[in-house]
């Protein structure tokens, strides 16, 4: 894609590690003008590290007022803003009974980050004139709501939710002009869920970048990575098992009640 060229300016959050960080320097060898945002300090090293003029800037996405700063200031520095890869998420691990401070915390960064950054910086994309893309990281979890991590799953599934709706407004407005699309990674080896080392059914932060720049040239908006565990057929399955739950008028998350265990089990047997 032209857009990601020698000149264009790309913001990223969550962008000190992961596939942020990983996203940045792809962005910044194709010649890009690099903003890295992170709430750790490592952010600056980060940018350092990369090189090519990249710049790293210490924020709380879950902040609006320090966002919409962020916005004016990248702005005034670096001109017209031509990719914003909303990305910056913590990982949560509360239920739905549980961990108030974290629920606030998880969807403060999760999704009202994700609607800071959009509201901040894609107003003057649509206004400019020029061609944008806007990627918004969701997750799996956010389609098939696997149990023990709600906090996370909800916030995903609205992260789906606010870009479905972003695309829409925006095919509206521009034309699709200025696009927006939704990652959704695989089990990939990040900061987020790293151990010692890479295991081996994990995909690197590379891999997904990789992926997501080829759907991107696809005009994908679903951009649903694969992994070295996970084919393409088997997330399918999943997933439509997930929207079957209300079609069919089983119990919730039915995947994982007993009662329909071996049902799930044959449907998914008919995909291998």
């Amino acid at each position: 894609m032209d857009i990601f060229s020698s000149g264009k300016v790309a913001v990223i959050t969550g962008a000190a590690s992961g596939i942020g960080l990983a996203a940045a320097r792809r962005f910044a060898a194709l010649g890009m003008q690099v903003c890295l945002v992170d709430r750790s300090d490592a952010v600056a090293a980060a940018a350092a590290d990369i090189g090519h003029g990249a710049a790293g800037f210490v924020v709380d996405v879950a902040d609006r007022a320090a966002v919409d700063a962020l916005a004016a200031e990248i702005r005034a520095r670096f001109g017209a803003v031509s990719v914003l890869m909303n990305n910056a998420a913590i990982h949560g691990g509360a239920d739905a009974l549980s961990s108030p401070d974290l629920w606030a915390q998880v969807i403060g960064i999760n999704l009202m980050g994700v609607l800071h950054g959009v509201q901040a910086f894609v107003p003057a994309m649509v206004d400019g004139g020029q061609p944008g893309v806007v990627i918004n990281t969701g997750s799996k979890q956010g389609i098939t709501q696997p149990p023990g991590n709600t906090v996370y799953n909800v916030s995903k599934s609205a992260v789906k939710s606010l870009t479905e709706g972003l695309a829409h407004s925006l095919r509206e407005a521009t034309g699709g002009r200025v696009s927006a699309h939704l990652l959704i990674p695989g089990f990939t080896y990040t900061g987020m869920t790293a151990a010692a080392a890479k295991p081996a059914g994990a995909w690197s932060a590379d891999q997904v970048v990789d992926f997501m720049l080829e759907r991107l040239a696809a005009s994908d908006f679903y951009i649903l990575c694969p992994d070295n565990e996970v084919s393409r057929a088997v997330d399918a399955g999943r997933m439509a098992w997930a929207m079957g739950d209300i079609i069919e008028n089983r119990p919730a998350l039915s995947r994982w009640h007993p009662d329909h265990a071996q049902a799930f089990a044959a449907f998914m047997a008919e995909r291998d």
